[in-house]
């Protein structure tokens, strides 16, 4: 195989960027070869947009079924990711899923074994993975250089929404049509940093306030506290009330504390472990010494393109993914617990109980309400495309 044939399920706003980096050759080994879409509006674009060349559907199992594509890129409404990337996978196409893997862990345990039984590629769109600042911040966190954690802190409040981005369709920011709020639709990238750096935690308690800041039935305003399995402790904070936010993500271990903060990572670096300084110092208040030092960041910050290109890279050479699909369960996990420790009003451990999530979820999905008189808005895709903001 030469090329990639690849098909897009879902061309809102970020299934259209996607479509049309592939359609100016910005992506090598990738052809886009169909999309689908169910909105009219969307495959006129697509006929407008995408040329003659690019087959358009009305539905993903279509495309699925056409016999066009050898690879499908999933970026519909959460629900229907599991579904589509299972059917997907057994018709023999490898598939690249947007974020999240979808919304709950039962159904993507699913898809994920679904995964084992073929020799297929299978990816998740992670794009902040390729992000220098995070890079580094696993490197060194794995190295161990700094000792082990001590303590996280993650606020991550500079989602700003406004009441026109919800109502801009009947899905958004209902149980039923998108399954949750900002941790389901902003902070999957959020919550699968924090565990592909720090680790899953063992236990969760959680504060999710829903409608806090708009006239919505999901939560856009959320607290939570969690332990991971070394003891260390950790907050993780965000909303899409807060202007103009803050998006400042602390880790602080035994021989020095990291700071990623505005394109930035600063290291305060101690002479030698806290753990080892604080039983054989002689005075009450003297700090281990130590210095801050802006680290330096090396290779490119590709984002979604680099995503696509390591994709069509590892069905066409072998080469390694940004991220493998399966991981997709393990910042969902971290979504889906928070959400049930609020819902229960206590402190979840780990692994969620899968079932008890379901059943708590179903409830409000069957209490749920899709939206009247929406407005279909078009958000900035070109500034959104390398931050990763455009849900």
């Amino acid at each position: 195989m030469k090329e990639v044939r690849i098909g897009i399920i879902g061309i809102g706003n970020m299934g259209s960027a996607h479509a049309q980096s592939i359609k100016k050759g910005e992506i090598p080994g990738l052809r886009l070869a169909a999309v689908a879409d169910r909105k009219e509006s969307r495959k006129e674009w697509a006929g407008t947009e995408l040329g003659e060349g690019v087959r358009i559907f009305s539905e993903g199992e279509e495309l699925i079924a056409s016999g066009l594509c050898d690879a499908v890129l999933v970026a519909t409404p959460h629900y229907q990711h599991p579904v589509l990337v299972i059917s997907a996978l057994r018709h023999g196409l490898h598939v690249l899923c947007e974020k999240p893997a979808g919304v709950y862990t039962k159904q993507v345990r699913e898809m994920n074994e679904e995964a084992e039984k073929h020799n297929l590629v299978f990816a998740m769109m992670f794009n902040q993975r390729t992000n220098p600042i995070y890079k580094k911040m696993q490197e060194l966190v794995a190295g161990k250089s700094l000792g082990e954690i001590k303590r996280v802190n993650w606020i991550i409040t500079d989602w700003y929404r406004t009441q026109a981005y919800y109502d801009s369709g009947d899905w958004r920011a209902t149980w039923d049509g998108e399954g949750g709020g900002v941790l389901l639709n902003q902070c999957p990238h959020n919550l699968d940093l924090l565990q592909w750096i720090c680790g899953m935690p063992k236990e969760v308690q959680a504060f999710c306030h829903n409608g806090k800041w708009h006239n919505i039935e999901v939560e856009d305003d959320v607290t939570a506290y969690f332990t991971l399995e070394n003891g260390a402790t950790g907050v993780f904070i965000t909303s899409t009330g807060d202007a103009p936010g803050t998006n400042r993500f602390e880790i602080t271990l035994e021989k020095g504390k990291l700071v990623s903060e505005e394109d930035k990572l600063i290291l305060y670096e101690l002479a030698e472990n806290e753990r080892e300084y604080c039983f054989k110092a002689t005075e009450g208040f003297k700090k281990p010494e130590g210095a801050y030092r802006e680290l330096e960041l090396t290779g490119e910050n590709s984002q979604h393109k680099g995503v696509l290109k390591a994709f069509a890279g590892r069905i066409l050479h072998g080469t390694p993914l940004i991220a493998d699909g399966r991981e997709g369960i393990r910042g969902l996990m971290l979504s889906n617990a928070m959400h049930l420790s609020s819902w229960l009003k206590r402190p979840v451990t780990f692994p969620v109980d899968e079932e008890l999530f379901l059943e708590e979820l179903t409830k409000r999905r069957k209490a749920s309400g899709l939206k009247e008189n929406v407005k279909e808005i078009t958000f900035d895709t070109k500034g959104s495309y390398g931050s990763g903001n455009g849900n």
